[in-house]
């Protein structure tokens, strides 16, 4: 029987881009099928943002990026982020994406890479677009298809969703409905896929 994992994660978040190589490979792995759920963290359950955090956890927080960074071979730039708009728009691509069966791990690498290792503007509609472009998709035609409603109202579900699940924070995986939080956490979901759960 082939393994289902419910993969909730951000474009904007850079745990997500930090852990997206290690995950892939272990889904890779364990023939694994992912189930892709875009979102935004889930302030009700508790996430926070880290410009919400006190600035001695948001030091530490940056320590910690650079530390896993290093550790998994990603390359985090983090001059001039000031002026970049919010990548939201840049996750509904990844959602038209998904719907269109496109190869939305290609892309989702591609925006986040882009954002968070060259500090582009995903923002931008036309920077998104030449990003998809480049990596080959029709970046134009996605960037349509991402301002549907019906992308947007999977958008919201796919909110809805991770609410219910008890989700909060980026990246966050779900195999046989126990919650692994952080890519730092591969290692109890790989495992749990090894079939060495550990009870709590």
């Amino acid at each position: 029987m082939t393994k289902v994992i419910d993969y909730f994660f951000g474009i904007g978040s850079p745990w997500s881009f930090i852990g997206l190589d290690a995950f892939t490979d272990l889904a890779q792995a364990h023939d694994m099928l992912i189930r892709p759920h875009v979102i935004s963290v889930i302030e009700e359950n508790g996430g926070i943002y880290s410009r919400n955090r006190p600035e001695v956890r948001r030091a530490y927080w940056m320590k910690d990026l650079k530390r896993w960074a290093a550790l998994r071979g990603k390359t985090l730039n983090f001059e001039n982020r000031a002026a970049l708009s919010d990548p939201t728009p840049a996750g509904f691509m990844v959602i038209a994406a998904i719907e269109d069966r496109l190869d939305w791990l290609k892309l989702t690498r591609a925006l986040q890479t882009a954002f968070w290792a060259e500090a582009a503007d995903i923002g931008r509609s036309e920077v998104r677009q030449a990003i998809a472009s480049s990596v080959g998709f029709n970046g134009a035609k996605l960037e349509e298809r991402a301002k549907t409603e019906a992308i947007q109202s999977i958008w919201r579900s796919n909110i809805e969703i991770a609410r219910a699940a008890g989700v909060f924070g980026l990246p966050t995986f779900r195999y046989e409905n126990e919650l692994y939080w952080g890519q730092d956490s591969l290692p109890f979901l790989e495992r749990h896929l090894n079939g060495e759960k550990i009870a709590v």
